[in-house]
């Protein structure tokens, strides 16, 4: 069965959603017969990347609100982060613009390491203030889970994956999705945002069960006629 994940790099609450779908997914009994699919969404499709700017002046400029009033917000995402084991540094985050990380993630997953391509991206971003929409920055990280650096600079520089990328855009604006993380379960119910393990566990279980009951293999129904056996008897 299949969860498809919409989500973008630079939203926190993307990287705490996904740590708790995964202790829901680590409580599920079947897990081994799920698979998730990441889905790219840009959350500001237009923002320049500026590595001199870091989270909380962006922040501060774009909501029209004072640095400090940026920081409490930044520190209120950072708590609820340690409440799921994710230990945030948004005072070193730089906001960059993730075309490149998500065509990245789709190099990965053509790879069979979607998931591990998000971990990492997730990570430099929220946890050691990497630039994500440098080249350079994606190969390292790509290396790190034993993908091919110069390929992945063929990749970036090449814009392939670029279609991929617009696809899930384009699936996004038609399953009505403003917002990020959004999970969808065998494409019968819909969690938007970073709720609770419980919430993504009841979801497992209700899908999953319909989904079992539609792929149980049923005997198959046979009209007798007259043939011939393999033993040469013909009746």
């Amino acid at each position: 069965m299949k969860v498809e994940i919409w989500s973008d790099i630079m939203c926190p609450f993307c990287y705490i959603g996904k740590r708790k779908f995964e202790a829901a997914l680590e409580r599920f009994p079947q897990k081994d017969k799920i698979q998730v699919e990441w889905k790219s969404f840009q959350l500001m499709p237009g923002l320049q990347t500026d590595a001199s700017v870091k989270l909380d002046r962006f922040l501060a400029d774009e909501k029209g609100i004072s640095l400090q009033e940026a920081r409490a917000m930044n520190n209120y995402v950072s708590q609820m982060a340690k409440g799921t084991g994710l230990d945030y540094n948004l005072d070193r985050a730089i906001p960059a613009n993730t075309i490149k990380a998500h065509r990245f993630a789709h190099y990965a997953k053509a790879l069979g390491k979607q998931n591990e391509a998000k971990e990492q991206l997730f990570n430099a971003y929220f946890m050691e203030g990497e630039n994500i929409d440098n080249i350079e920055t994606l190969i390292e990280l790509g290396e790190n889970i034993g993908l091919d650096g110069k390929e992945i600079r063929i990749v970036l520089e090449n814009n392939h994956y670029a279609d991929e990328v617009q696809t899930d855009l384009y699936q996004a604006r038609l399953a009505g999705v403003s917002g990020v993380p959004y999970f969808v379960f065998n494409k019968k119910l819909a969690v938007s945002g970073a709720k609770e393990a419980d919430t993504f566990l009841e979801a497992l279980n209700k899908t999953f069960e319909e989904w079992s009951e539609n792929n149980i293999e049923k005997k198959m129904d046979i009209i007798d006629g007259q043939s011939c056996s393999t033993d040469g008897i013909c009746d």
